[in-house]
């Protein structure tokens, strides 16, 4: 009986990580056009149809439809039960890297900012301000209860997630986004200073990585602008889980005295 309660714990994470992304899908969508994430209900893009509740299990509508509206047949983005996916197994996942403590809830938090980034990033190309100062406080008060050593690490990483894109702004004249920068700062809160360092850099990497992929399959033409917020976010999520670990692997590797 015993063995059975982790299961039922991260089953139960699985199930919430998956509705919430869901949700998180209609903010992303939505927010960016000034639209209400309650009213209207949720419908087919192309055909209006209102959605029915079985249409809305996140993940399995997605499956049992063959990835079509039921009414008209158009194809579903399956960025919507990529999401879901995605922000159900880091729920699940979570307590497993960050063990039962406290500082799940940032956890927590920073998965949903997350995922909402990627869907409005990868469909308009913005990182609405809105979705930014609902979590700056939220990550303000988790910092203010559930503390990074010193202190000090949650503004250092607020002023320095900023910085850096700025002045990369400024030397490149609109290499990044604003966007780009003030999320990065409202991270560096979550993160402290080292590890929005190592977000900064891996985002770096991962959106250059995927850049140079696009050109070499046509998907990117050069010059021409890809959203980078996706590669933030998935940079903040490894420096996040793991970038205690990184950090010593890359000092215990490269600066043995």
């Amino acid at each position: 009986m015993t063995a059975t309660i982790p299961i039922l714990i991260h089953t139960y994470l699985f199930t919430l990580g998956a509705v919430l992304g869901s949700f998180f899908n209609v903010v992303g969508l939505r927010v960016p056009e000034g639209q209400s994430i309650v009213h209207p209900r949720s419908a087919c893009p192309n055909c209006h149809h209102t959605l029915t509740p079985k249409e809305l299990i996140p993940i399995f509508s997605f499956m049992f439809q063959r990835g079509a509206c039921s009414n008209c047949r158009k194809r579903i983005s399956p960025i919507y039960p990529f999401m879901e996916l995605v922000t159900a197994l880091l729920f699940a996942a979570a307590p497993l890297v960050i063990g039962w403590s406290p500082e799940l809830l940032v956890a927590f938090t920073l998965v949903s900012l997350c995922s909402i980034i990627i869907v409005s990033d990868v469909r308009y190309m913005i990182i609405p301000d809105n979705v930014l100062l609902f979590f700056l406080p939220l990550f303000v008060a988790e910092r203010v209860f559930i503390p990074l050593d010193p202190w000090w690490d949650p503004l250092a990483g607020l002023l320095l997630g900023a910085f850096i894109p700025f002045v990369i702004i400024l030397a490149s004249r609109g290499g990044m986004g604003a966007g780009d920068m003030k999320l990065l700062g409202v991270l560096g809160i979550a993160l402290g200073w080292k590890l929005v360092l190592l977000a900064f850099f891996l985002s770096t990497l991962y959106g250059t990585a995927a850049g140079l992929a696009g050109m070499a399959f046509g998907k990117v033409k050069k010059g021409k602008p890809f959203p980078f917020g996706p590669f933030i976010v998935l940079g903040a999520l490894t420096a996040y889980f793991y970038g205690e670990i990184l950090i010593h692997w890359y000092v215990s590797s490269f600066f043995v005295l």
